[in-house]
């Protein structure tokens, strides 16, 4: 994981609770999938977690997070694919067509 917002996200998504995730849960999936190398910041994780919910990327209800609705909406529009825009391209002019050299064929005359 990236970071800890990151993480939190993921945690929520994977979790796909409608009444939202406790934050034992929240914190046993970010441990799990975090690298080896990376210590765990409780301070850190808690902080972000408080910022998220006065943001209004979380909604807590009771002792369960889960993202809030504007959050979502935001997150599934930078998703979609945005439609190209059409180039108008400047009318080139076009060029006349050369005329073909005309076919002469042999016809013969009787004299």
């Amino acid at each position: 994981m990236v970071s800890y917002k990151e993480g939190i996200i993921k945690a929520l998504d994977e979790h796909k609770d409608r009444t939202g995730s406790s934050l034992p849960a929240i914190k046993k999936y970010m441990q799990a999938n975090m690298p080896k190398d990376k210590k765990w910041a409780n301070g850190m994780f808690l902080n972000i977690l408080k910022s998220m919910v006065t943001s209004g990327d979380l909604v807590q209800i009771k002792g369960s997070y889960k993202l809030s609705p504007d959050y979502k909406k935001k997150r599934d529009d930078a998703l979609k694919p945005k439609k190209p825009k059409k180039k108008v391209a400047a009318a080139a002019p076009k060029k006349k067509a050369e005329a073909a050299p005309k076919k002469v064929g042999i016809s013969m005359h009787l004299v």
